[in-house]
């Protein structure tokens, strides 16, 4: 009976933790420690890949499209991300490199202190997300329900995983 008890006790901590995806690595240049949730599949009407690296420096949002048909992104290139109830906009400017492959990158400041832009990710569900590339060529990416949970619980995994780099 007092084994139970005490099971029983334990249970609401064992629902409240968080199933952190990430993985501990080091980086193959700096060969500093980092944090990554490696590449996270969403399909969506325009399928794409999104991973989150943390080092004790940035945090990184990489998202790649596979089938980018020559979607080109420069250094004018962003991201407008649309948050749940649609009247709380971010825009996001690429700080990847020139290139047709599909790929873009923002980063943001590792801190003690979590900027509010990260918190927002972290605890607000992302709907939607424009991308204007090179010659202002424009798709949006529309989350369900499912990917909105898993998106905000990849962020916010990382925002906090991250701080013990610094």
């Amino acid at each position: 009976m007092k084994q139970l008890f005490i099971l029983l006790m334990f249970l609401p901590v064992a629902s409240l933790a968080q199933d952190c995806p990430v993985k501990k690595e080091k980086d193959q240049f700096s060969q500093e420690p980092k944090i990554t949730t490696g590449f996270v599949s969403f399909k969506t009407t325009k399928r794409f890949q999104l991973s989150l690296d943390g080092t004790k420096k940035e945090i990184d949002f990489f998202f790649t499209f596979p089938n980018a048909d020559g979607q080109c992104f420069d250094d004018q290139s962003n991201v407008v991300v649309t948050f749940e109830g649609g009247k709380l906009k971010s825009t996001f400017k690429n700080t990847g490199s020139m290139n047709c492959e599909g790929l873009f990158h923002f980063t943001h400041k590792n801190q003690t202190v979590t900027p509010s832009i990260l918190q927002r990710l972290a605890t607000k569900k992302v709907v939607s997300m424009k991308f204007v590339g090179a010659n202002k060529t424009e798709f949006e990416v529309a989350l369900n329900e499912q990917q909105q949970e898993q998106m905000m619980q990849l962020v916010n995994c990382v925002v906090n995983e991250s701080k013990t780099l610094l």
